[in-house]
């Protein structure tokens, strides 16, 4: 009998260094991902979703000084100190720490239901190095037509991120690292443009990218194979990074809830 890898979920909790954080200076909050939604913080809602997945055996959480959540996760959680750099250094000292298969999310994703991310680790092919949640344009018209989301646009799909990101083999921590890349040159575009291809920059930009292409320049530039998984629940895409994104997320949970019960 096989025993099946330990899948661990990482739920990116800091805020960069600066000034506060809009959502927590709305919220009355010292720190975003104790904001409630539905009278709950939002980061035990995200903690309590990947406790009701069962493939998760283990959940790190990250922000900048763990004793602000003392107290409110099970013991179990395990709470560590963010990297100052940025998510994508917090992911790769993960990645380091805790192997992969590794599922990432964030603090702010407070409607995450496990069904989500089962649905994401269900529909990921067997050759897929990394998978990414996100949710089509119809799909979130379909369920939550109140809201705009930002979108991107290929040309066999137009959708919004889930922030939920499904490191699954070794492989993939080089796209974590050309993430890496990106988000330390992201004040110097012509740097981006040298490190994804300037092609494939022109081609998103006028919309002839298609999603096989974006593929295959990832695949070339980390030899990682990455798939785009549409979930089915336009909800998936919501989370709470503005002041708007408060009100809609407190709107959505109750019916969240008595759908889904949580």
């Amino acid at each position: 009998m096989t025993t099946p890898p330990v899948l661990t979920a990482l739920v990116l909790a800091g805020t960069r260094p600066g000034k506060p954080d809009p959502v927590a200076v709305a919220g009355g909050v010292s720190h975003k991902a104790l904001l409630p939604i539905d009278g709950v913080p939002m980061v035990v809602r995200v903690v309590n979703a990947l406790l009701a997945v069962p493939a998760i055996t283990q959940i790190v959480v990250c922000l900048e000084d763990p004793t602000i959540l003392a107290g409110l996760l099970p013991a179990h959680v395990q709470v560590v100190p963010s990297c100052p750099e940025g998510p994508s250094a917090s992911v790769l000292d993960s990645l380091a720490r805790q192997g992969t298969p590794l599922l990432v999310t964030t603090a702010d994703n407070a409607l995450l239901q496990p069904e989500w991310v089962e649905e994401l680790l269900s529909k990921t092919a067997l050759q897929t190095d990394i998978a990414v949640g996100v949710a089509t344009q119809a799909a979130i018209q379909r369920s939550v037509p109140q809201t705009k989301r930002t979108y991107i646009r290929l040309t066999d799909m137009v959708f919004s991120g889930c922030n939920l990101f499904y490191f699954k083999t070794s492989v993939s921590a080089r796209v974590a690292q050309l993430w890496r890349t990106v988000e330390k040159n992201r004040k110097h575009p012509l740097r981006v443009a040298w490190t994804l291809g300037l092609g494939i920059l022109l081609r998103a930009v006028m919309g002839r990218l298609s999603s096989q292409a974006l593929y295959a320049r990832i695949y070339k530039v980390t030899s990682a194979h990455a798939q785009l998984v549409p979930l089915s629940d336009g909800r998936a895409a919501v989370d709470v990074d503005k002041e708007a994104d408060i009100i809609l997320a407190q709107k959505l949970a109750p019916a969240l809830k008595a759908q889904y019960g949580r």
